[in-house]
């Protein structure tokens, strides 16, 4: 194994990390448009994603044809569909008889992105010859679940948009892209049995300016949603890309838009208003009404048709509970299912729409305070508050898998430096991106059975300051490249003097994807 920004002569700089580089014999392969890229029919995805890019980023217009049909032997491409490689695995060959990738279906895809970290860093206009170095690359994940979080709740984005959020996700071989889809501020997706959510619950008829609390209010009319077939294509593009699309639909809290849209779905009956500043809202679903969980149930198998996703977030955090101490319908259901509080009342809530869920063949994710009252049997939990710890603990001694989303550390919509304003400045601090490189998922307390249930982490973009996506970009890299390494990097070979020097490579990539960043939070110890 040898640290890849190290290799003499070349200039090696993959971010993540791979498992194992090793070096090859002194020279490079050309790629031109004389080179055949030869794939499997499994592996077809990772060929035209390469194709593809080639001909974006160099106009180089590469050949490319199944393995059925005979092939050169010498400058080609050769993409290899191995059963048993584990998910995520693979190899990459580099050597003057062309290159050879071999893998997992989306090992192989993985071994493209980092082979597009081997192409020339600035092409020149027209450049028809692509020269990668010697090599031999041995890597798989750490973690199965890789994710970053995109909040389209607080503020709308087009579809376009999410499809480059998905190529970044794709290039740092993160696999999961969390869709926050409905808040107190916005319901941004077609519901065809319920459709004032969209003509109503889309829509705010203006924003609070300044920091929270705010100063004022901008009265622009601020919304918009995704119709099912956007919702549809959109989960093609990333199925193509390997990241599977989390949605999220917040219950029972974070609920502002959807009551406006039907108020009988509360515990006062209205009247509501979409929100127009930040912060939480005691208006929440009522726990008490049969109606709601008829109204969520429905919402959620349109989801579940829309999405295939295995796992379906429904928030479960910051739910204020004021509303169902004085609701006559939530006490009747606490003394009906014999439940101790407004805590267990929660649960009860959480735990009824998991069976949902589940009947549907769906697990449930929530942030950690699903844990409150007693979290539902078969749930995922998210560990977001503080450094993720309590979460965590609480999780996994129920025996609960986790994935850590700690605020502290992963959530980027925290300032990068002290100069740059931000809501989660007064509370959450200063989050530079050394900070995040060495935050650690699996805690030290835990037992290896306990270990085992850190299936992952998530980087999350919250978006009441980021109304544009240059700012969602700014406020995302080089961080989320950190991230990046963090899930899937062996833990031991992570170092943090090595990340900066390769880093330097990844400016030049952040600037042929056309991708805005932040070009001095690096250099910030």
């Amino acid at each position: 194994s040898i640290n890849c920004s190290l290799l003499p002569g070349q200039d090696i700089s993959i971010i993540p990390l791979p498992a194992e580089i090793e070096k090859g014999e002194p020279g490079s392969f050309s790629l031109s448009e004389n080179t055949i890229i030869q794939y499997d029919q499994d592996v077809t995805n990772a060929a035209s994603f390469f194709k593809d890019y080639c001909k974006n980023i160099y106009s180089s217009d590469l050949n490319s044809m199944s393995s059925d049909h005979p092939g050169m032997e010498l400058n080609k491409i050769s993409l290899k569909y191995v059963n048993d490689f584990l998910p995520g695995q693979y190899t990459l060959d580099i050597n003057k008889s062309g290159i050879r990738i071999q893998g997992s279906e989306n090992g192989v895809f993985y071994g493209i992105q980092s082979l597009i970290q081997l192409l020339p860093l600035s092409p020149e206009p027209g450049q028809k010859n692509l020269e990668v170095p010697f090599i031999r690359i041995h890597d798989q994940p750490r973690f199965a679940y890789r994710g970053m979080l995109l909040d389209v709740g607080r503020h709308f984005f087009t579809i376009d948009f999410l499809k480059k959020c998905i190529d970044n996700a794709a290039y740092h071989k993160i696999n999961h892209f969390h869709l926050h889809l409905t808040d107190d501020q916005g319901w941004r997706i077609e519901i065809k049995n319920y459709p004032r959510l969209t003509e109503a619950g889309a829509w705010r008829q203006g924003t609070m300016t300044g920091l929270y609390p705010g100063t004022g209010n901008d009265s622009i009319v601020h919304g918009g949603y995704y119709t099912q077939d956007e919702i549809r294509d959109l989960v093609s593009y990333a199925q193509e890309r390997y990241v599977t699309i989390v949605p999220e639909f917040e219950m029972p809290a974070h609920s502002l838009a959807a009551l406006a849209s039907y108020p009988h779905l509360g515990c006062t009956g209205g009247p509501y208003r979409v929100k127009e500043t930040w912060g939480g809202t005691p208006d929440v679903f009522c726990a008490g009404n049969d109606s709601t969980f008829v109204f969520l149930q429905d919402v959620l198998d349109e989801i579940m048709e829309m999405f295939p996703s295995e796992y379906i977030h429904v928030g479960g955090d910051e739910c204020q509970k004021d509303r169902w101490k004085r609701c006559n319908k939530c006490q009747s259901r606490i003394k009906a299912e014999n439940l101790k509080d407004e805590d267990e009342l929660q649960s009860y809530f959480i735990t009824r729409i998991e069976k949902h869920i589940n009947s549907r063949g769906r697990t449930l994710i929530g942030w950690d305070e699903i844990l409150e009252g007693g979290v539902a049997p078969n749930a995922v939990v998210m560990s977001w508050r503080g450094n993720g710890e309590a979460g965590c603990l609480g999780a996994v001694k129920a025996g609960h898998p986790v994935i850590m989303t700690p605020s502290y550390s992963f959530y980027l919509d925290y300032p990068q430096t002290s100069q740059e304003d931000s809501l989660a400045a007064d509370w959450g601090g200063v989050t530079p991106v050394r900070k995040v490189y060495l935050y650690e998922p699996v805690l030290e307390q835990l037992s290896e059975e306990e270990a085992a249930l850190v299936i992952g982490a998530q980087a999350n973009i919250w978006t009441e300051y980021m109304n544009n996506p240059s700012k969602v970009e700014y406020m995302a890299f080089p961080r989320l490249s950190a991230v990046s390494e963090v899930l899937w990097s062996p833990a031991g070979l992570r170092d943090w003097d090595d990340f900066r020097r390769r880093m330097e490579s990844q400016y030049n990539r952040y600037r042929l994807w056309c991708t805005a960043y932040n070009p001095a939070e690096i250099t910030l110890e």
